[in-house]
């Protein structure tokens, strides 16, 4: 079992996340699939600067609140509320302004594979920045080089690993500088040595940007590593929210389960919807 201690080689730990109006917040969100409820009265507030860490069993609704956040899906019921408007209401242009003001890192890294690495960088610059076009260049430099990769510019996405991948990805993610940025299962795909790293690159911006992480992952050693709170899911509620020092010693039985790897109790008490 991993160290309940926090990572601090090289100084890498997560910075004290700022207090005052949440950056986003969910209210009562409710989510239906025909006759299936998945998220049943959820509500969360996301504070900026923080490190937000999505986690649950397989099934609990932890990709589809993430989803909802980033404005890709409609709720039954409920609001999120991203810095004072409420994105469930916005009509298709606002939702699209909204979305531009966001980083979106997919699972599978979402890059194009006909075109280089800057290019896909280079893509939200030329369609959404405000950037002259003889800057950016440079801005695709800047933010490859942030992430590790200022020699992959001109190499196509098959030419790199899967964590080159996912860094890349988030490249382009942060190329317009969104103060807020959305990591679906970050170390899905690579090998530890790589997940590791991914880790301390989003300590690193969230230290040297600021930037704020919402992260859905099961990896405990990058919860344990990057999180500065946690929220689990389970059968589509809420059944914790608080700090990795909270869910060690927490009495939710569902949480210890999930830490300590107890897979079939766990999987017998999972949502399968």
């Amino acid at each position: 079992m991993s160290s309940n201690k926090p990572d601090t080689e090289h100084g890498r730990k997560p910075v004290q996340a700022k207090n005052g109006a949440p950056i986003i917040e969910v209210r009562d969100l409710v989510t239906r699939y025909g006759e299936t409820t998945v998220l049943d009265g959820i509500s969360c507030a996301v504070r900026p600067g923080e490190i937000f860490v999505i986690i649950g069993g397989s099934g609990s609704g932890k990709t589809t609140l993430l989803k909802h956040m980033c404005g890709l899906l409609q709720p039954a019921a409920g609001e999120i509320v991203y810095r004072g408007q409420d994105i469930t209401r916005m009509d298709e242009d606002e939702l699209a302004q909204m979305q531009r003001s966001i980083g979106i890192a997919f699972q599978s890294s979402g890059l194009f594979n006909s075109m280089t690495v800057g290019d896909n960088v280079a893509l939200p610059l030329r369609e959404y920045g405000e950037v002259d076009n003889s800057l950016i260049p440079d801005v695709v430099r800047m933010k490859l080089s942030l992430v590790g990769l200022a020699d992959a510019e001109n190499k196509l996405p098959s030419e790199l690993s899967g964590g080159m991948r996912k860094r890349a990805g988030l490249a382009r993610a942060i190329a317009l500088d969104p103060p807020l940025v959305y990591f679906d299962e970050p170390s899905a795909g690579i090998d530890p040595i790589m997940a590791s790293g991914l880790d301390d690159l989003i300590l690193d911006l969230n230290r040297l940007l600021g930037t704020t992480f919402v992260i859905v992952t099961h990896e405990l050693d990058s919860i344990r590593k990057v999180a500065h709170r946690i929220l689990m899911l389970d059968r589509g509620k809420v059944i914790f929210l608080g700090t990795m020092e909270e869910a060690d010693h927490t009495d939710v039985e569902r949480v210890r389960q999930f830490f300590e790897r107890r897979p079939d109790e766990f999987i017998a008490h999972r949502n399968i919807a």
